[in-house]
């Protein structure tokens, strides 16, 4: 079985490459390797998957049409595609918004049309976001909750996407499952998201920013968790009644909503420093809470997630201290230019 992977380089992609390779599959990965953050930290992803069995790169754009004829042109035996890239962040969207349409809507409407064309096409699995639900009231968040409400422009690009999906499913039978990501972090995350924001702050002595006096609430999961609902479902296509499209959208979230203020006390403590802390309104992008209803995913391929906070936390930390001593060792402070240039203001909880 040959699956592509968009996004290889990312956080959420490589760890889902590495899991499909331990398990036998041929991965294509792809990735244009933009600069939001960091590409040191891309490439260093790359790099642990370059010498695994199975895996080959290939550097494109999913939005180039020329770039993804030549992987039709590579690659027409690609049975699976699993679809992870994006342009990522709630608040760069309100800094760079023609990015997000240009890599959200332009690339998954790429890999769209790459897959229809597929002759052995089973399955398309793609990210979408629990920045869906927008200003829902009601938690948990459920797949049957409006989303016609979106509170960012990276929002309404991963509502497009599934409402894209949808209409290729009506119209070629392409078989889709879109799944709604709720906060995922752990090892080798995306250094504009708050957890490794607020711990090289913590570190470098610099305050962080709490909103609401540090009551936003979000469903953390642990990429583990998140990575074996990705691979589980992968392997259950949709099975729909005749006549229906065979598309779904399924939240993957570790169904616990947590306070962002108790997610600063475990890196206090793995760090072993006291962070600076600065309260501030909650920015307009940004909802209070945010937690998933589990029981579609669950039903369908047994997810269950396992790594509460208080452990994920810790091993969070544990390799952030060691890529930073090696980051040193180097002579580079391999995310600083990202996390800097990213700031308080892009520091994203969603």
């Amino acid at each position: 079985m040959t699956i592509l992977l968009t996004g290889a380089a990312g956080f959420i992609g490589y760890h889902t490459a590495e899991a499909l390779l331990a398990r036998g599959e041929q991965v294509i990965g792809v990735d244009n390797l933009t600069p939001y953050y960091d590409v040191r930290l891309k490439q260093a992803r790359l790099a642990n998957l370059a010498d695994k069995p199975g895996f080959k790169f290939i550097e494109l754009d999913l939005a180039s049409r020329d770039d993804m004829a030549r992987l039709a042109t590579l690659h027409p035996g690609i049975t699976r595609i699993v679809h992870l890239a994006a342009q990522a962040g709630v608040r760069y969207s309100m800094i760079d918004p023609y990015s997000y349409v240009a890599s959200n809507v332009m690339g998954h409407l790429g890999v769209l049309e790459f897959g229809r064309h597929l002759k052995r096409l089973d399955h398309l699995v793609y990210a979408s976001s629990s920045s869906v639900y927008g200003s829902n009231q009601r938690v948990p968040f459920a797949e049957a909750d409006r989303v016609d409400t979106p509170m960012s422009l990276y929002a309404a690009t991963k509502r497009a996407d599934e409402l894209m999906s949808h209409s290729y499913g009506h119209l070629y039978g392409m078989a889709q499952t879109g799944l709604r990501f709720f906060t995922v972090y752990g090892p080798w995350g995306r250094p504009d998201m708050a957890y490794y924001s607020f711990a090289e702050a913590i570190m470098a002595g610099r305050p962080i920013q709490l909103y609401d006096d540090g009551t936003v609430r979000r469903d953390f999961t642990y990429i583990d968790d998140i990575v074996a609902g990705v691979v589980g479902a992968l392997d259950h296509s949709p099975q729909v009644a005749p006549g229906q499209p065979p598309v779904r959208v399924l939240n993957i979230g570790n169904n616990r909503s947590e306070p962002v203020s108790a997610l600063v006390e475990l890196l206090e403590q793995g760090l072993g420093r006291k962070a600076i802390i600065e309260y501030a309104e909650r920015p307009a992008a940004d909802v209070a809470e945010t937690c998933a209803t589990i029981d579609e995913i669950a039903a369908l391929t047994g997810f269950s997630p396992a790594t509460p906070l208080s452990e994920g936390v810790p091993r969070f930390v544990e390799w952030y201290l060691r890529w930073s001593h090696e980051s040193d060792a180097r002579g580079s402070a391999v995310i600083e230019a990202g996390s800097r240039n990213a700031g308080s203001l892009l520091a994203d909880v969603v």
